[in-house]
């Protein structure tokens, strides 16, 4: 194999030009979605700010098909603010950044897995490989999870309750787009649980009859996980948990047998 033929150094510079063709991706990504701010902004991130935001809508469509008066939420818009003179244009940087990495989770993930593939077996590779490409597909998956629903809600509630008419909620744009990119980013993580789970079944670290044996158990530490990733309030981590339950169901079933 190429890299069990390579010495420390050898090593040492296949990292740094891995490195480096991520870093450049990312800048190049970056780039790109600086210069679409208006859609970037308007048509993604601001989206869930409003009653037009499609998850609104398709709850309004379900409660008009079955008669579900209370499913529909009002009409709302939620203002947002800047109140630092540089703010804008920081969250501009950073959210271009964070967007960046989104897009580029595949390409990141196959150099990860040029890098270490040549030190594997065969059948290591095939294994490992099949794991690297279904982590991408999961973790859009989560990123769609979080953005079109647990977002949503979790913004929606925070952003309407008051503790009296008296207060009036003015929701700074840093806080918005940090809640935003970080739940996001957090369940897009999450979601590669199943993967990770394949990897340690495969290396003989856990089997089937084990995740079982703890599912209770494991229901437990995935509330207190959706408890950390969403918002501070109960119905974000009703709405987080069942995926990530399901993620659980699906790790069993591809675990070996113990």
């Amino acid at each position: 194999m190429k890299n069990k033929e390579l010495t420390f150094w050898g090593h040492l510079e296949e990292l740094r030009q891995m490195l480096f063709r991520m870093i450049v991706a990312l800048v190049a990504l970056m780039v790109v979605v600086f210069l679409c701010k208006s859609f970037v902004f308007d048509t993604v991130i601001l989206a869930p700010r409003s009653s037009d935001f499609i998850l609104y809508r398709w709850l309004c469509a379900v409660s008009d098909t079955f008669s579900l008066a209370n499913l529909c939420p009002e009409p709302f818009h939620l203002d947002l603010i800047n109140i630092n003179l540089s703010s804008q244009f920081l969250l501009h940087l950073s959210t271009s950044f964070w967007i960046a990495l989104i897009l580029g989770f595949p390409y990141l993930i196959w150099e990860l897995w040029r890098f270490v593939a040549p030190a594997l077996y065969p059948k290591e590779q095939r294994n490992i490989k099949n794991a690297f490409i279904f982590s991408s597909l999961l973790f859009y998956i989560g990123v769609a999870v979080a953005y079109l629903m647990v977002f949503p809600f979790a913004l929606h509630f925070l952003g309407n309750y008051q503790v009296s008419a008296e207060v009036k909620n003015h929701i700074s744009l840093q806080s918005y787009i940090s809640s935003l990119t970080s739940l996001v980013l957090a369940m897009g993580i999450v979601f590669e649980f199943p993967v990770l789970i394949h990897i340690l079944s495969r290396i003989g670290v856990v089997n089937r009859a084990v995740l079982r044996k703890y599912r209770r158990h494991a229901i437990v530490v995935l509330l207190i996980l959706a408890a950390i990733i969403t918002p501070p309030d109960v119905f974000s981590m009703i709405i987080a948990v069942i995926p990530l339950y399901l993620l659980y169901e699906i790790s069993i079933l591809t675990c070996k047998e113990g």
